[in-house]
């Protein structure tokens, strides 16, 4: 019997480019007793740091027109976008006001939803953690997996921590806890906390300062000695992964540092393959770390 149900909220990047990360998610939540309910009629978050800053009504409408349809469900979201979630748990936030939620609720009335807040969003992060738990985590796993990891966490996952679960943080582990709970050992490295450079425009509109933050974080990667590095944010891990081949393009490196979002590493440690997980389509080959912990594409 599923034990815990959710909307499954997708945003734009993982359906348009990153379709092996939903895959993943899709194929390990079975074995934690998670149903992913559709939510149809879905669209753009829209991202927080852009549409936001234009016109905060155009920004908060569609947000609610998304909540509402997982309220329609009778559901909490569940996200894999730290963007996605930093906008949904602001909307949940702001329509907690009753004028704002009457103003925003009449803009929806053409659209043939209404949102009553009776829902909430959450991050892959905080179900797994919260909800699941790392000893029903550990109990599904059949392959630990035995690599050193850098963790990043994103930007958008902590912040504003007045609206987030888990408040003011000094040094968040839950991500380290549940690489941890399949067998990883976390390596620290310098800039843990900083951002990847993606968020905000900032890759669209200055992709040179973008690509130059990345490469600060792999170099740094690079020194800790790593085997692979994890991310809970599809938006960084296209960061990591297509960012870091343009780096190496554009400032001559070289690095190789294999990406994986954290449903992959789960599902390998579930005893799904590397190509059920879709390690075969990242632009940064995971070779070498499959051969690390005896896999193979």
């Amino acid at each position: 019997m599923v034990k815990h149900r959710y909307s499954f909220f997708l945003g734009c990047v993982i359906p348009n480019r990153l379709p092996q990360i939903e895959a993943a998610t899709r194929l390990i939540a079975p074995k934690l007793d998670i149903e992913l309910v559709e939510m149809k009629g879905a669209s753009c978050c829209p991202a927080p740091g852009v549409i936001k800053s234009f016109d905060k009504d155009t920004w908060l409408s569609i947000t609610a027109r998304n909540l509402a349809i997982a309220e329609e469900n009778g559901l909490d979201i569940l996200v894999l976008c730290n963007g996605c979630y930093g906008t949904l748990i602001a909307g949940v936030h702001d329509l907690k006001d009753p004028v704002t939620l009457k103003r925003i609720n009449k803009i929806l009335k053409g659209t043939g939803h209404q949102f009553q807040g009776k829902i909430t969003a959450k991050h892959l992060v905080e179900v797994l953690y919260n909800d699941i738990g790392k000893e029903a985590i550990e109990e599904t796993v059949v392959n630990p997996i035995d690599a050193r990891f850098a963790i990043h966490i994103g930007c958008h996952l902590l912040k504003p921590s007045d609206i987030r679960p888990w408040g003011v943080v000094e040094d968040f582990t839950l991500v380290d806890e549940l690489v941890e709970a399949l067998g990883g050992t976390i390596v620290d490295y310098k800039l843990k906390d900083m951002c990847c450079g993606a968020g905000g425009g900032l890759r669209s509109a200055e992709l040179e300062v973008s690509l130059d933050m990345v490469r600060e974080k792999l170099e740094a990667m690079k020194q800790a000695k790593i085997d692979a590095m994890v991310n809970v944010c599809n938006f960084c891990h296209l960061q990591f992964d297509l960012g870091q081949m343009q780096a190496n393009k554009h400032f001559g490196t070289d690095y190789q540092i294999p990406v994986l979002y954290y449903t992959q590493l789960l599902g390998l440690a579930q005893g799904f393959t590397p190509k059920q997980m879709g390690l075969d389509k990242h632009y940064i080959s995971v070779a070498p770390f499959l051969e690390k912990i005896g896999m193979s594409v």
